[in-house]
């Protein structure tokens, strides 16, 4: 089963040095740059384009334009900045880490997924699956977003002091999860396969769970996920029809928790504190138990997806620059 934890990838080898960016107009005889291969610290005056089934590795670059990875293409970018937008196609992957994206960033359709590490984007868009047969992941640690986060499809983790500076909504996804980050608006999660679990988390604004199949983890001490605390919540929060298990520990609601159409009903636990009250069925309140010690494998494997895909993009990127010297 995909994992909930983002870790540090392989680094970048050392031989990627050269830079092999090659320049070819467009229709409207505007530049664009390709690449394949490696880039360093240098200026794409223009838009660059990573082409189809091609990789490309940028460290220390800054491009001036917007960016887009073809399909099947890999985008590797450390200590880089994008002055416009970032869309991914089909089987595409972007993987940006100490990077500041100005615009939005775009994972199509069927997209492979987006890793974002002490990132800086604007909006960030997952599309839903549609007809496609890849399932997309959003992986971010330590990223802040400027704008929304908005998802239709795959595996979303925010971990490591994420933060969204507006709102967060999530539909059809495999699972949305939030550990130790910041929804300065409000957070929906809707219709998700196996579920959702916040924890160490804040959200200013409502918080609504709905329809979701694989339960609903809020705080510690729950069946999906380990964690060692609960979390903020600065209005109210909605829990409703959903299969698996909820279960409510450790909290501060500064609203009213709702929690009907539930099936089991939810656990809500003794220590938390929820000025608003709680409406709807619940079970009998416990005291908070010890916190879960191993977690379940949902934590792993979503890592080595992330991880296969860049040491792939890297190994690609830096063979085309040897050839090319």
């Amino acid at each position: 089963m995909p994992g909930r934890t983002v870790a540090k990838l392989a680094t970048v080898s050392a031989f990627i040095a050269a830079s092999v960016l090659a320049v070819a107009p467009t229709a409207h005889a505007d530049l664009v740059t390709h690449c394949i291969g490696t880039g360093g610290a240098v200026t794409v005056p223009n838009d660059l384009l990573v082409p189809a089934g091609e990789s490309c590795a940028l460290t220390g670059t800054t491009i001036t334009g917007n960016v887009t990875v073809a399909a099947g293409g890999n985008l590797v970018v450390t200590g880089g900045r994008v002055s416009g937008e970032v869309r991914v196609a089909a089987d595409g992957y972007l993987d940006a880490t100490d990077t500041t994206v100005d615009g939005q960033v775009v994972l199509a359709a069927g997209g492979y997924g987006i890793f974002l590490s002490d990132a800086r984007t604007g909006t960030v868009t997952v599309r839903p699956k549609g007809s496609a047969t890849i399932d997309s992941f959003l992986f971010a640690e330590g990223a802040t977003v400027a704008g929304n986060v908005t998802v239709g499809a795959g595996e979303v983790r925010l971990d490591g002091g994420t933060q969204v500076q507006r709102n967060l909504s999530s539909t059809g996804t495999y699972y949305t999860d939030l550990h130790d980050s910041f929804v300065d608006g409000t957070l929906s999660v809707l219709n998700s396969a196996t579920g959702s679990v916040v924890c160490g988390s804040a959200v200013r604004g409502k918080a609504t769970f709905a329809g979701n199949l694989g339960g609903v983890q809020v705080g510690p001490n729950g069946g999906l996920d380990s964690c060692a605390s609960g979390g903020y919540w600065g209005a109210d929060v909605s829990i409703t029809s959903t299969t698996g298990g909820v279960t409510v520990d450790d909290n501060i609601i500064n609203g009213q928790l709702t929690v009907t159409g539930n099936d089991p009903v939810a656990q809500v636990a003794a220590n938390n504190r929820i000025r608003g009250g709680v409406t709807g069925d619940q079970a009998a309140a416990t005291t908070n138990r010890a916190a879960r010690v191993a977690a379940p494998d949902r934590e792993e494997a979503g890592d080595q997806r992330a991880e296969v895909r860049r040491t792939s993009a890297v190994q690609e990127a830096t063979e085309a620059g040897a050839a090319r010297l």
